[in-house]
């Protein structure tokens, strides 16, 4: 891993038990995340949101949405969660894009590995969504290690002056499609949608890229290779099919389940591999709670998501505060 370039801060307040980078930390920047980061830094905990992108989750590629209370004009999903984001960092939220591949919850200062770095905190609000893939390419997990990854970051170099591809239409897979460009000779960017679900800025970015050949609407079938990836074979728009002479394929593609893989088992979950919470959504672990799509008994709305996110940063200042109650951030206006 990179050595973290955040700089490290010691947290003042009196009931802290070692220290740590951050009163808490939030793992997703969506409805639910940002939501808990504008509560949890309006109560003056020193919060960092940790999030892959702005079209990583399920609301940053809806389209159009016309019922959120407030927002009387048909906004983006992408627009709303940006708005989100600004009113949190106006409070003081970091926000850093970084991909969370493990953390370790059992200690009184929780600690999340990213790519670039790690993170500690004295709590921690698990906000990853269900875009989860339960299936894989044919040929994707055998060629794990060999060929196939899930971090350009982490992996680009080993890939100097090679050709790769990379598999997914959002912001993450373009951002690691990008770096990829320094290291490879070319990159094989497959888009299983016609449109890239990104910004603007990236999608130029990537089309103007003379090292990236761009494969929109193709879908990988397989990933060929005995004992490292040699190939990749994809299925067109036209359902022609192409075969692609790779040393490398990364993979960023969605699906509808929890992501929850990152926490290596240290969270009950459900039979639909769903976090288990209370009342006041804090999981088997004290201090660290989850909220939005990775509950099964959530009702996938915007507004619950956000309203979870707003409980359990509110749950979260009562803990670390020591208070008996939740704080109430609104008050009467005397007469």
């Amino acid at each position: 891993m990179e050595e973290n370039q955040l700089e490290k801060n010691s947290n003042t307040n009196g009931n802290q038990k070692g220290s740590s980078d951050y009163d808490v930390v939030i793992i997703g920047g969506g409805p639910a995340g940002s939501s808990a980061a504008i509560y949890a830094s309006r109560s003056g905990l020193k919060t960092l949101v940790v999030d892959k992108g702005l079209t990583s989750g399920a609301l940053g590629i809806t389209s159009k949405i016309v019922n959120y209370p407030g927002i009387t004009d048909e906004i983006s999903g992408a627009e709303l969660v940006e708005k989100m984001r600004t009113q949190a960092k106006s409070f003081g939220a970091e926000y850093i894009s970084d991909k969370v591949i493990g953390v370790d919850l059992q200690s009184d200062v929780k600690s999340v590995f990213g790519n670039g770095g790690v993170y500690t905190s004295r709590s921690v609000i698990i906000s990853t969504g269900s875009m989860g893939r339960g299936s894989r390419i044919k040929g994707e997990d055998r060629l794990l290690g060999h060929g196939v990854s899930y971090c350009a970051t982490c992996d680009a170099a080993f890939y100097r002056d090679k050709y790769v591809a990379v598999a997914g239409n959002n912001d993450e897979a373009i951002e690691e499609a990008l770096f990829l460009t320094k290291f490879a000779k070319q990159v094989y960017f497959l888009s299983q949608t016609e449109h890239l679900i990104a910004s603007e800025e990236l999608i130029n970015e990537l089309q103007k890229n003379q090292k990236v050949v761009l494969y929109s609407g193709s879908k990988i079938k397989e990933i060929i290779g005995q004992n490292r990836v040699e190939a990749v074979e994809a299925v067109r728009k036209d359902q022609s099919e192409v075969l692609l002479n790779v040393s490398g394929v990364f993979v960023y593609l969605q699906g509808g389940r929890p992501v929850t893989d990152f926490t290596q088992g240290q969270l009950e979950v459900s039979q639909g591999g769903c976090l288990i919470v209370d009342a006041s959504y804090q999981t088997n672990i004290p201090g660290v709670y989850a909220v939005g799509d990775v509950l099964c008994t959530h009702v996938k709305q915007v507004i619950v998501s956000a309203a979870e996110g707003a409980i359990a940063a509110m749950a979260v200042e009562k803990e670390l505060n020591g208070r008996s109650r939740m704080m109430v951030d609104w008050s009467e206006k005397k007469q």
